[in-house]
This record gives structure tokens, C-alpha cells and sequence, in this order.
């Protein structure tokens, strides 16, 4: 009886090693999860977008490192959309149909985010956006890492207006994330007794800033909020060194311009202005710590970290968070489950939001160093609630301000006479 039982015991054991070993050999022949990572790789945005590629790979590889999801590994395609928006909508519409893609990762500009939103919503499929924005938009196809005006642009306004003065020059790249910040801010700044001494925009992706800085010496702010994205800056920060205008008499506060930018830039002309984000690579705390060092062991130690590289990173790892509790990639069970997460970033604990698919963030102003960082001057106490649409206007009058713009640019979401 007790060698009958032994041999039961054994072929049991046999039978559950076959198992395992034919499962085993089941989940590695499975194939992977594809993603579209869709950023400039060339053209005037690409310094800024390049970085948001390394760190969704970084969470690609770390994610296919512990295992992948549900038994398999992700593959992520990078597509260049050339700082070009209608290259963003075809190469997004080719990802999903051709290369079957599950969700694309991607955008900078607020012109591109609204260039390829006709085609999630077409096609019912899902885009992570992790870029700060202007608001005024709430899309189901969509996933809204990045900042609202009131997680980013209004805190920065009511600070400085407080800090600096009440004398305000507004400037931007000519497309609608500038105007639509710009418009934010005039709203609030009525509110709070601030005067308006000058608007300006610049051609997207132009050098020339020459001009701009003309008009602003000419108006006497006490400050400047700047809405100049990409190449621009670079350009405008230059010509307000050579102007001879110091931050120490007339400071700037960007709203595009983090530590990556910085490590393109000559720190010099940039050293005591201002910037506006939700995370900070001089943020203290042991996840932060961690970051930096996956981040730097990954692309060099010369590499930082920055705002859209921490929300790019931790956008991929939300995602794979929703795959794993949907068990699988169709794409209405992920965007529920999206919904339903939170994770320990290295800005601290972001979740995101059920009503408005944005996150629960908290935000920063910083003051530029010599050394090419950024020193914390202020933080909110606790992450923000997200509001798309400030409450100085109904939503309907904010989609009409937006309509007006698309209209008067003859149906794209950038002045095409500065382009």
C-alpha cells in the first residue's frame, strides 16, 4: 500500500511539473503587448520630447524586467512625429491600425494633443498624454498625466503677483496652449488687481526674438509669464542676456522650461528666472533619490531628470498598473481601470481623477542655479485636485474662446502665418 502510494505521489508530482513547464513554455511563446511612445525625435521640439521617450522606456524595461503583464512583455514602438502635427495624426492612425498597437504614449504641444484627438476618438482608442496644458478639454480617449491650468499656471501667477509685482507681460509661442494660458491668466489677474502691460508671440519653432524683448523693455513689467516652448527658448533667453535684462530687476516664469531644457541651454543666460512644475529633480525623499539613480544608470550620469520625464515615466507605470487589474488589453477595460489608480511617484502620490481622467498633482516654482538646477521656492502643501475648466468662464464659453482661435487659424491649432 505504501509503495502504491509513493507511485501515486510521483506520477502526481510528474504530471504538475509537465504542467509547469508547458505553461512556462505557453507564456514566453506569447506575444508581446505592443505601445506607441509618438514624440519629436527632430525639429524644434524634439529637445524637449526626446527625454519623455528614454523615460518610457525606462518604465518599459523596468515592467519587462520584473515580468511584463499578464505573462508577457511589452514592445514599444517609437515613432518620430517630426514637430509636425499632421505627422503626429497619421503616424498615431497608422500605430493603432497597422501596427495594432494598444495605447500610444505621446505629444508635447496642446496643437498636436488636438490634431490627433480625432483619431482616438475615431478609432476608440486611448492616449496618455503627459504633458502640462491649458486645460479647457475633457476627451474619454485620453489620459491626462500633465498638469491643469490650476495645477501649474494659476498657482505660479498668484505667487509671483505676491512675490514680484503686479506689472505683467505675457509672451508665447503662437499656437493655442500659449493664448489659452494667456487668456487664463488675464482672467484671474482682473480678479486680483493686476495690470496687463503687454502680450507677444513669437513663430513657433523662430530664433528671432529680438522683437519680443524690444516690447518688453519698451512696457516696464515687473514680470513676465512665458508660454515660449522648444527652440525658442533657447533663442529668447539669449537675446533677454544680451538686451542686458537680469533676472534680479525683471524675472521670467516659464512654463516650459525644466531641467532637461536646461541641459540643451547655456545656464547662464537662464540662472535666477523662474519655472512653474509639479515635480523637481531637487525634490527630497528616497523615491525621488531612486529615480535619479535608475534614470542616470540608464542614459549617463550626466543626465537629469525633469517634469515630463517623471510623468512620462510614471504614466507607463499607471497604464500597466490598469492592464494588470483589467487582465487584458482591450481598450475600454483599460481606460476603466486607468480610473482607478494611484502610485507612489517620485513627486509623491498621484492618482488619477474619475470625474476628469487627469491627476491629482501637486506643484512647485523653482528659481534656476547657475549649476543648471532648479531651487525650490515654494510648494504646495498637499497634490491639487485637477480643474480643466477655470471657473471664470462657463465651459461653453471656453469652447467657444478655443473655436475662435481654430477658426481664425483657418482650422488648425496654430497661427499658420508663423509656422
Amino acid at each position: 500500500m505504501t509503495r502504491l502510494r509513493l507511485s501515486l505521489a510521483l506520477l502526481i508530482l510528474g504530471i504538475l511539473a509537465c504542467v509547469a513547464y508547458l505553461a512556462r513554455d505557453f507564456w514566453q511563446t506569447q506575444p508581446p503587448i505592443r505601445i506607441g511612445i509618438l514624440h519629436s525625435l527632430t525639429g524644434p521640439m524634439a529637445l524637449s520630447e526626446k527625454p519623455m521617450v528614454d523615460a518610457a522606456l525606462l518604465a518599459v524595461e523596468e515592467i519587462n524586467a520584473a515580468g511584463g503583464l499578464l505573462g508577457r512583455q511589452i514592445e514599444a514602438l517609437v515613432v518620430d512625429g517630426e514637430s509636425d502635427w499632421p505627422t503626429f495624426a497619421r503616424e498615431a492612425e497608422r500605430l493603432i491600425e497597422e501596427e495594432g498597437v494598444v495605447t500610444i504614449f505621446g505629444c508635447w504641444t496642446s496643437a498636436c494633443r488636438k490634431t490627433v484627438r480625432p483619431v482616438f476618438e475615431r478609432l476608440d482608442h486611448l492616449l496618455v498624454y503627459g504633458m502640462a496644458y491649458e486645460g479647457l478639454e475633457e476627451s474619454s480617449n485620453i489620459i491626462y498625466t500633465g498638469a491643469a491650468p490650476n495645477q501649474q499656471v494659476l498657482p505660479a501667477l498668484q505667487w509671483a503677483l505676491s512675490n514680484i509685482g503686479k506689472r505683467v507681460f505675457l509672451i508665447g509661442s503662437d499656437y493655442v496652449w500659449p493664448h489659452a494660458i494667456n487668456a487664463i491668466m488675464k482672467d484671474q489677474m482682473e480678479i486680483q488687481g493686476a495690470t496687463l502691460v503687454g502680450e507677444s508671440y513669437v513663430p513657433f519653432g523662430s530664433t528671432d526674438l529680438d522683437a519680443m524683448v524690444r516690447e518688453i523693455q519698451d512696457a516696464k513689467p515687473d514680470v513676465v509669464f512665458s508660454g515660449v516652448v522648444g527652440d525658442s527658448n533657447q533663442a529668447f533667453y539669449a537675446a533677454l542676456q544680451a538686451a542686458g535684462i537680469r533676472p534680479e530687476t525683471l524675472p521670467v516664469m516659464s512654463f516650459s522650461i525644466g531641467e532637461s531644457e536646461l541641459e540643451a541651454m547655456k545656464v547662464s543666460n537662464v540662472a535666477g528666472h523662474y519655472v512653474a512644475w509639479n515635480y523637481f529633480q531637487s525634490l527630497p525623499g528616497a523615491v525621488n533619490e531612486d529615480f535619479i539613480k535608475r534614470f542616470r544608470a540608464r542614459y549617463g550620469e550626466s543626465r537629469t531628470t525633469s517634469d515630463v520625464v517623471e510623468a512620462s515615466w510614471f504614466g507607463v507605470k499607471l497604464w500597466a498598473q490598469a492592464v494588470q487589474e483589467a487582465g487584458g488589453t482591450e481598450t475600454g477595460r483599460i481606460r476603466a481601470a486607468m480610473l482607478r489608480q494611484s502610485l507612489e511617484a517620485p513627486e509623491g502620490v498621484v492618482s488619477v481623477d474619475r470625474d476628469t481622467q487627469h491627476v491629482w498633482r501637486p506643484v512647485s516654482i523653482g528659481r534656476v542655479t547657475p549649476a543648471g538646477q532648479i531651487e525650490i521656492v515654494w510648494s504646495a502643501a498637499r497634490p491639487i485636485r485637477p480643474v480643466p475648466y477655470p471657473k471664470t468662464r462657463t465651459p461653453e464659453a471656453w469652447e467657444a474662446f478655443l473655436a475662435e482661435l481654430y477658426a481664425q487659424w483657418g482650422g488648425q491649432w496654430a497661427n499658420p502665418r508663423t509656422r
